[in-house]
């Protein structure tokens, strides 16, 4: 047995060095994952049921369903108001910047927190939103009150999402009193961030609220990440020393947003912004080009005796009919464009030679049709 115990131990050892320095093992524990699923379900099993019978016997499920319902439609309108303070003091840069149209509004997805990791050195939880449901590797994750951190490992069902202030995490932020550029990093501590290389004259206060400034391409813009709770200004050093406090509740939310965002670089979205302006311009432009074409086939359409309206006017065939055979009469050059004006009302029995156009001026004009065609020809 003891032998057997030391064949263990050394190849747990084994297996936990290979995890930590290499990535042989992460195809392993991403099946692994699917059978340690059902265990996580066999282990909350007790707790749901403790919550379906509490729900039975006090509210009954229909109001347990609604204060679900209310809590995520709150959850998503906090989301979207996260963005109103930091638009309201950067709608002007952000207009000279970028063009409105390419401002997209991001896609969310409400997810929920289902583990932490137990090691005290790296601030990591575990959300029940994987592969399957269209996380990618790097997405933003949020709570009600702003940014926490985003995906770095992905499972089929699950991801593992990297907080904040881990140590080793950082993300470039901007205060949003002035647009000041800076890293914020993670000290190990869930209530403190760090600034880094910031100015020891740069104009930074307490009290400023930092915003996501987008700039590393990972984050969205204009997110809330910290409130500054400190500033230390030391003549001897280059830098001051700032701390802020994220404010998303990193050690207490539940429920959290994932935030799909537009892929396209900003210059990306600015083509695609002035693509679409140049298609709105030609579909204003289009309705004043319809009417001029229109408008020359109206006025032909005001002389029906001449040589060029047989070929124009395709809306009453009885005029057009009864004005061929008045200008055979006038002229004989009319000959060809009799077969013209017969072809816009019925094109199968028109084609033939100008005999069509010939019988029905000889049956029926013989007593009412040739009497008015010869005062249209006296007034014209």
């Amino acid at each position: 047995m003891g032998v057997r115990l030391l064949v263990l131990v050394v190849l747990s050892v084994a297996i936990m060095v290979v995890d930590a320095r290499f990535t042989l093992l992460k195809p392993v524990r991403s099946q692994m994952s699917l059978v340690l699923m059902q265990s996580y379900w066999i282990a909350d099993l007790p707790e749901r049921l403790y919550q379906g019978v509490a729900s039975q016997f006090g509210s009954r499920t229909e109001l347990a369903a609604e204060n679900e319902k209310l809590k995520t439609e709150n959850l998503l309108l906090q989301g979207r108001l996260q963005k109103l303070a930091a638009l309201t003091e950067q709608n002007v840069r952000l207009r000279e910047l970028l063009n409105s149209s390419a401002l997209v509004n991001e896609k969310v997805e409400v997810a929920e927190l289902i583990g932490m990791d137990p090691n005290p050195f790296t601030h990591r939880i575990i959300i029940n939103k994987g592969e399957r449901d269209g996380v990618v590797l790097g997405q933003p994750v949020l709570d009600a009150r702003g940014l926490m951190g985003q995906v770095v490992e992905l499972m089929p069902y699950t991801s593992r999402v990297l907080l904040l202030t881990d140590t080793t995490h950082s993300i470039p932020v901007q205060v949003n009193r002035n647009g000041l550029r800076a890293i914020a990093s993670g000290t190990g501590n869930p209530e403190r961030l760090e600034l880094r290389h910031v100015a020891d004259t740069a104009d930074i206060k307490e009290g400023d609220l930092l915003v996501s400034s987008g700039l590393g391409q990972r984050f969205p813009a204009g997110y809330p990440v910290a409130t500054v709770k400190e500033v230390i200004h030391d003549s001897g050093q280059p830098f001051a020393i700032v701390r802020a406090v994220p404010t998303a509740a990193l050690n207490r939310s539940r429920y959290l947003l994932l935030v799909f965002s537009d892929g396209r670089s900003p210059e990306e979205r600015a083509a695609d912004a002035a693509q679409q302006q140049e298609s709105l311009d030609r579909q204003t432009a289009d309705p004043t080009a319809v009417p001029s074409a229109t408008v020359p086939g109206a006025a032909p359409a005001a002389t029906p005796n001449k040589a060029v309206v047989p070929a124009t006017v395709p809306k009453p065939a009885g005029h057009s009919a009864s004005s061929t055979p008045a200008n055979a009469n006038s002229a004989p050059a009319p000959a060809t464009t009799a077969p013209a004006a017969t072809t816009p009302a019925k094109p199968a029995t028109s084609k033939p030679p100008v005999k069509p156009a010939a019988k029905p001026a000889s049956t029926r004009p013989a007593t009412p049709a040739a009497t008015p065609a010869a005062p249209r020809e006296r007034e014209e």
